[in-house]
């Protein structure tokens, strides 16, 4: 089976999910447009880029318009000739998915992430109607959340996909690691881009009341990650006196973020954004045994079984995150059984080994 992948070859979500498809034995091509390390991708899958580092830069926001999209439609062509998929995979219903639709080829799988069905078609009626036209042009959609298999119907009446992304239990696990911090340290933290939807600044706001409220314990703050907005949540923590309890990591490459995750006692994800599709970084704590503090947002309820593996607090709400984190921090017992939990409920509803098979499966009956 062959497989062109229309998906952003820098992302960790592409990278996990090209390896571990070719090593079920598919032929993967991905085709995307941002920079990437070849290093992390198996030798056999092959990579290719549009080059337009630099039309993508060209706003402030990162973001650009859709001709640069109509510009790589010929690679693609191209790319089809020569490598003759049995399907094309789009991840992201918006820009790869115009690229998909606009080559004409069949079967095409369209996967939905997030903010292309939640903020895109709200731009104006043309983004919309372009979103709606790709999802026509699908032959299958897919969704790996239930609250963004509902959006997505807005827009479309084909019938949705739908099934969890899962978690390698053999990579995510506890385990004893070198730890940035020192033994008897309690440890709160993040995984997520430095993006503002991902709420980081009411985590630290939250930290802030924690430690007000818990001055005797020895509690650390780690934000892993890379993004637009690091250096502006570097001067909250300057001015909020947090200087000396947090690290900022930077970007840490994929085969090292287990290892964070163990540093941690506390896993936080207090997004404000709808678009947060599901939370896989929660479910990946969550397989290392911590326990989680997610906001009411998007796929995040969907991640968290509120009072059993983590709790689940109202969105902007840096009152009610710091109480969550409270709980957690005085009473050890309730850590250990929120994180056994977590761990148990991956290992039932997230196998990593099944989600490969059911995307598999997906693939074959489309081929057929």
């Amino acid at each position: 089976m062959k497989v062109l992948m229309l998906s952003d070859p820098g992302s960790y979500h592409t990278i996990k999910w090209s390896n571990a498809l070719n090593k079920r034995g598919i032929e993967i091509y991905v085709f995307g447009f941002s920079d990437y390390d070849k290093n992390l991708f198996n030798k056999n899958i092959k990579v290719e880029t549009h080059g337009i580092s630099s039309e993508i830069k060209k706003k402030a926001d990162g973001s650009f318009s859709k001709w640069v999209y109509l510009k790589s439609l010929s690679k693609v062509k191209r790319i089809i000739k020569e490598f003759k998929p049995d399907l094309i995979h789009v991840q992201y219903a918006t820009s790869f998915g115009l690229v998909g639709a606009l080559s004409n080829f069949h079967p095409l799988l369209i996967q939905v992430w997030g903010s292309d069905v939640y903020n895109f078609p709200m731009k104006s009626f043309i983004h919309e109607k372009i979103l709606k036209y790709n999802l026509r042009k699908a032959d299958r959609v897919l969704s790996t959340s239930r609250c963004m298999l509902l959006q997505t119907k807005k827009f479309t009446d084909k019938e949705i996909d739908f099934f969890y992304l899962g978690v390698d239990t053999e990579k995510f696990k506890p385990m004893k690691i070198d730890s940035l911090f020192n033994n008897g340290d309690i440890v709160i933290g993040t995984i997520k881009s430095l993006e503002k939807k991902y709420g980081i600044e009411y985590l630290i706001r939250a930290f802030r009341l924690v430690k007000d409220r818990l001055p005797t314990f020895p509690l650390k703050l780690l934000i892993v990650g890379s993004g637009s907005i690091e250096n502006e949540l570097k001067k909250i923590v300057g001015e909020l006196k947090l200087e000396n309890d947090s690290v900022f990591t930077g970007f840490i490459p994929p085969n090292e973020i287990p290892k964070y995750y163990n540093m941690l006692d506390v896993y936080v994800t207090l997004s404000i954004e709808e678009s947060e599709s599901f939370g896989l970084a929660v479910i990946e704590a969550s397989a290392c045994e911590k326990p989680a503090v997610v906001s009411n947002v998007g796929g995040l309820p969907e991640a968290v079984e509120n009072n059993v593996t983590g709790f689940i607090v109202d969105s902007k709400n840096v009152q009610q995150a710091a109480e969550a984190l409270i709980k957690l921090i005085v009473d050890k017992k309730l850590r250990d059984q929120m994180g056994n939990a977590g761990r148990e409920r991956v290992i039932k509803d997230f196998n990593w080994n099944k989600k490969v098979t059911d995307m598999i499966n997906l693939y074959t009956q489309l081929i057929k």
